[in-house]
């Protein structure tokens, strides 16, 4: 049995953490927690924003294996949006530019505010009432 050779990059958004595994030959086959992308992601939505720094590399021929836990739906797309392109500029430094322009290479740093104290959540204060 032969070795695989793979890139492995982390991409992170809110509380999603993907981890992907990108194999230099394949045939363009996405596996999210072992199911394919279709399945993981139902909307077409979501398949387009993990898709989206393939299509810029123009990378179809390549497999990626990806664990992604935590966060929500979207969160989730998002963050393996953020992995794949790492893996991609990992490959190769001249799409660099072209991810960066796309908002792909810079982790989305926004995460929940936690609840404060004397407060209802983050910022909502409690009703006034004059009487």
């Amino acid at each position: 049995m032969e070795k695989k050779e793979y890139i492995l990059t982390t991409g992170k958004r809110k509380n999603a953490i993907a981890r992907v595994w990108m194999t230099k030959t394949g045939h363009g086959k996405i596996t999210i927690n072992g199911k394919s992308l279709a399945d993981y992601f139902p909307y077409f939505e979501w398949q387009d924003i993990v898709q989206a720094p393939i299509k810029i590399a123009n990378a179809g021929s390549m497999d990626y294996v990806i664990k992604v836990a935590g966060g929500g739906v979207k969160a989730q797309s998002e963050a393996i949006r953020h992995a794949i392109a790492l893996a991609m500029v990992k490959l190769d430094e001249t799409l660099k530019a072209a991810m960066r322009t796309n908002g792909f290479m810079t982790r989305d740093a926004r995460k929940k505010e936690r609840k404060k104290p004397g407060l209802r959540r983050a910022r909502r204060a409690p009703q006034f009432s004059k009487r």
